[in-house]
């Protein structure tokens, strides 16, 4: 691509990165399907997340080709962890609270859960669940309502649904109408993508 944009290109880039949420984000816990790690990488890109975190220990992180992700990857900032207290840690003491996906007796329905503060869900492998150090680390745990005999969502759909109820919420407070990153993250990053 030619390292001189369009003006388009150029709005339609600084219009998308105004409206990422840099406190809300996703850790891939595991997760070793190519097809599902892509169509959550679309989801974070769709509802303005900003950084992805990819927690992998037991499995390899999957190749991702350029069109399975549809580009998705290329506009999210990726982050790979193998030590969970390390990354838990980090985010925690960056405000965040981690929400892990699963079905014990104490999990909460998703829309119970306050998803306009900073938030960081975690979706791991849907029959092994969820890493047994981050259930340790992260005791709160969310689960979506469903009404048929499947009990749960392939994962990338539930990276979906859990993101747009982020957004709904998010929204309905007008945290998409201004940016969270500062002019000077704006413009790095910025800078980053119009060489893309």
């Amino acid at each position: 691509m030619s390292k001189h944009p369009t003006p388009r290109r150029e709005a339609k880039i600084r219009e998308v990165l105004a409206r990422r949420q840099k406190d809300l984000t996703l850790i891939v816990d595991n997760v070793w399907d190519p097809h599902n790690v892509s169509a959550i990488l679309r989801s974070c890109d769709a509802f303005g997340v900003l950084t992805v975190h990819l927690y992998y220990t037991d499995e390899q992180f999957p190749y991702l080709g350029k069109k399975s992700s549809a580009s998705g990857r290329k506009w999210l900032g990726r982050r790979r962890h193998s030590d969970g207290r390390a990354m838990v840690d980090e985010l925690s003491g960056r405000g965040f609270r981690l929400i892990r996906s699963g079905f014990s007796e104490t999990a909460r329905p998703l829309t119970e859960f306050d998803l306009t503060q900073p938030t960081a869900f975690i979706l791991s492998n849907e029959h092994r669940g969820v890493s047994p150090e981050l259930v340790e680390l992260a005791p709160e745990e969310l689960y979506i309502p469903m009404q048929g005999m499947i009990p749960s969502f392939n994962v990338s759909v539930a990276a979906a649904l859990m993101l747009y109820e982020a957004w709904r919420q998010r929204s309905a407070k007008g945290m998409y109408d201004a940016p969270s990153l500062s002019p000077d993250e704006l413009e790095e990053i910025a800078g980053h993508w119009l060489m893309k």
